[in-house]
């Protein structure tokens, strides 16, 4: 029985040997967590024996638990390298439609042929669905989605709006007669806006201000080029919309009088004279000048605004700490992809170690609970940045020379039983 006790204790520290090295040899693994051997003795009596009495059997490995507590953040220069601090994992598909869900801390990514966010080990990285404004539209495991880099550029938007709010002089000497945007003399002051059409091409619209000999009244007319208008033939510029005038109050600042007209309308159709020669669709926009003043300072734009956009390219990615992903572009735009789905359980231990970093999900885990980062117990998604392993390698290097003892120890256990069996055998 007592060779039976000691190699028992021999199988346990070359266990715990194994699980050491085991940590040891994953120090530097991206998301590693680290195990720890848990033993348990063995205590055998029969139901009449006298427990007072009894002598244990040895000691047996009860269980190798995960130890999740968190790692350290690298930091790195890729937004693909995902790291969580805090709670949670990241949700990876073994395949695009896959409904098998893989769990992990390792958050290494980069993108595959198709454009989809993959680890190193071809999984998909799953996100929630989001709507157009960022919010997530579901946060079931199920409604997730691998993310994909959108393979188009960034789609253009027609100017509908444009504001723009002048400082006109109020010292300026009235003039008579229409506006010519090519005699210089008959306007006072004049400026220019870049507005878009429907196909990302971009207009010149230029303002031209004349001071009219009422006080405290300025003639607005608005132009685009000719060269931009059907018939393309005729370079003259165009007028859009009509001609508005802008009426200011000296009691409120020079600031414009509550009657005043403050919008110009203009519209440009779709085919015939008057389009567009870029062949874009019909569109309609209004100038907006609320905010314009007139008072001694000099002719300046203080503010200039319109909501039209170019064709843009694919610049890069953009992380939120809460998860949420976007695709910027170079026109200024950033489109949300979907947001990063983070999966906990109420038993982390019980997860079963797959390989590559992963686990999944087991009846001793609980069922998986996803949310958003930042939200009830998930942690925060830091872009730029790896999770390292939580092995603590000096203290793993101490476990093992521990481990390496206690083999040592039971090994001469089982030399004095075999010295003491040698005794008995050898009597006379």
């Amino acid at each position: 029985m007592s060779f039976n006790t000691a190699l028992s204790g021999l199988n346990a520290a070359s266990a715990d040997l194994n699980v050491k090295s085991n940590n040891i040899a994953n120090v530097n693994t991206t998301g590693f967590k680290e195990s720890r051997a848990e033993f348990a003795d063995i205590f055998a009596v029969s139901a009449f024996g006298s427990s007072d009495t009894a002598i244990g059997n040895g000691t047996v490995l009860n269980n190798v638990a995960q130890q999740f507590e968190q790692g350290n953040l690298e930091f790195t220069d890729n937004a693909l390298d995902l790291g969580i601090s805090g709670q949670g994992f990241f949700a990876l598909a073994p395949n695009q439609t896959s409904n098998e869900v893989v769990y992990t801390r390792a958050g290494a990514f980069n993108v595959n042929s198709d454009g989809f966010v993959v680890n190193s080990a071809g999984q998909f990285l799953r996100t929630f669905p989001v709507n157009p404004d960022g919010t997530v539209s579901s946060t079931s495991i199920s409604s997730t989605t691998a993310l994909q880099l959108p393979s188009t550029a960034g789609t253009p938007q027609a100017t509908a709006n444009v504001a723009i709010a002048n400082n006109l002089p109020s010292t300026s000497a009235s003039l008579t007669g229409a506006i010519d945007p090519e005699n210089p003399t008959t306007y006072t002051n004049s400026t220019s806006v870049t507005v878009y059409d429907s196909l990302g091409n971009e207009h010149i619209v230029s303002l031209f201000y004349q001071k009219k000999a009422t006080v405290n009244e300025w003639a607005v007319e608005a132009y685009i080029g000719g060269a931009d208008i059907a018939p393309a033939t005729d370079t003259d510029p165009v007028q859009l919309g009509g001609l508005i005038t802008l009426e200011f109050d000296p009691t409120l600042g020079g600031a414009l009088a509550a009657a005043s007209v403050f919008e110009l309308p203009f519209t440009l159709p779709a085919t015939g004279v008057g389009s567009l020669v870029s062949g874009a669709a019909a569109q309609s926009a209004t100038i907006n000048f609320q905010g314009s003043t007139q008072n001694s300072g000099g002719f300046n734009v203080t503010a200039l605004t319109q909501d039209g956009f170019p064709t843009g390219r694919l610049s890069g990615l953009d992380i939120s700490d809460d998860g949420l992903v976007r695709a910027t572009f170079t026109n200024g735009q950033a489109t949300p992809l979907g947001k990063i789905t983070l999966a906990n359980f109420s038993n982390p231990q019980g997860l079963k170690q797959i390989g590559n970093t992963s686990w999944t999900e087991t009846l001793d885990s609980g069922q998986v609970l996803a949310g958003e980062a930042g939200t009830g117990v998930f942690g925060l998604v830091q872009s730029g940045a790896l999770e390292a392993s939580n092995v603590d390698l000096t203290a793993e290097l101490v476990g093992l020379i521990t481990a390496q003892r206690n083999f040592q120890a039971n090994s001469k256990a089982i030399e004095t039983n075999n010295a003491i069996t040698q005794t008995i055998i050898n009597l006379r």
